[in-house]
């Protein structure tokens, strides 16, 4: 009997390669006995409904996109409450996700990794009543994977992120934030904030993988407080570099849950998607909630 394949693809992901080798997938898939199943997206949260539709009666689910599109795969089977292994084929501009888990960027390769591959459990983030798999976050150059043009996103990849973010600099502007976490209360001004689950934030930030686990039970929390001056910031970047994050100019830690309050709303990013601001935030970990094939 054939095994069941649930294959969604974003046709608008990076440069559109994922439409453009999608017979060849397609084909590699078939080889492997593979009854296929496709769903190319077309709008918003899409592939979020034809998971909880279509997921159920399927073995495996195959995401063909960026960050993005893996985040509704991943809101769609949480609903729908699916166990069944992901794969993942990464075509986005960035894909921190995939970097962070060392997922291979040629095409060929990565449907390789899902036919022959194991699963390995992670752990996702859940924010009030949104899942995410690898960060959400606020401030400064957060807006920049949403906000970036598509066609920026295709024509220039990873440096459209960069000169995006290059642009808001001279408008950011300090959040006040009331964080509770590990039984203790943060209060501050912000250029900053992230709870990710990813050694990679953004396409700009890089942490370092001897302290992020991503199967820990665990996220990794980030502030960047405003800072007072020049040489502030510069030593501010400068740990960030160098990722020395025990520093008077970083608060970074590890935590399972993490309460925010602000007296003000604003958007946020989760997985590289707007999320419409909140004044009052619950992130928890949801440890080993899915399998990735890898």
């Amino acid at each position: 009997m054939k095994k069941r394949l649930l294959l969604i693809l974003n046709p608008c992901s990076g440069k559109k390669k994922g439409l453009q080798k999608l017979a060849d997938i397609l084909s590699m898939f078939y080889e492997a006995d593979y009854q296929i199943q496709l769903h190319l997206t077309e709008k918003r949260f899409d592939a979020t409904e034809f998971i909880k539709a279509y997921g159920p009666n399927c073995d495996l689910v195959v995401c063909i996109g960026g960050d993005g599109t893996f985040n509704e795969v991943v809101e769609g089977m949480m609903e729908a409450g699916l166990s069944v292994p992901i794969g993942y084929v990464p075509m986005g501009s960035t894909n921190d996700f995939a970097s962070s888990l060392k997922l291979p960027k040629c095409w060929k390769k990565a449907v390789k990794t899902i036919l022959q591959g194991e699963p390995r459990l992670l752990d996702l983030c859940k924010f009030n009543e949104r899942y995410f798999s690898y960060v959400a976050s606020c401030g400064a150059f957060a807006k920049t994977s949403y906000s970036t043009p598509q066609q920026m996103k295709n024509a220039l990849g990873h440096l459209a992120y960069l000169m995006e973010g290059i642009k808001d600099i001279p408008s950011i502007r300090p959040l006040h934030l009331r964080i509770g976490v590990n039984g203790q209360k943060i209060e501050g001004d912000y250029i900053f904030a992230a709870c990710s689950n990813s050694i990679s934030v953004g396409g700009i930030l890089k942490l370092d993988p001897h302290v992020v686990d991503m199967n820990d039970g665990k996220m990794e929390l980030m502030l960047i407080p405003a800072p007072q001056n020049a040489v502030q910031f510069g030593k501010t970047l400068n740990c960030l570099q160098s990722k020395k994050y025990v520093s008077p100019y970083v608060t970074f830690l590890s935590a399972s849950q993490v309460h925010i309050e602000t007296d003000a709303s604003f958007d946020w990013s989760l997985d590289g998607e707007q999320y419409i601001g909140v004044t009052d935030i619950n992130i928890q970990t949801i440890p080993s909630a899915i399998s990735i094939l890898m």
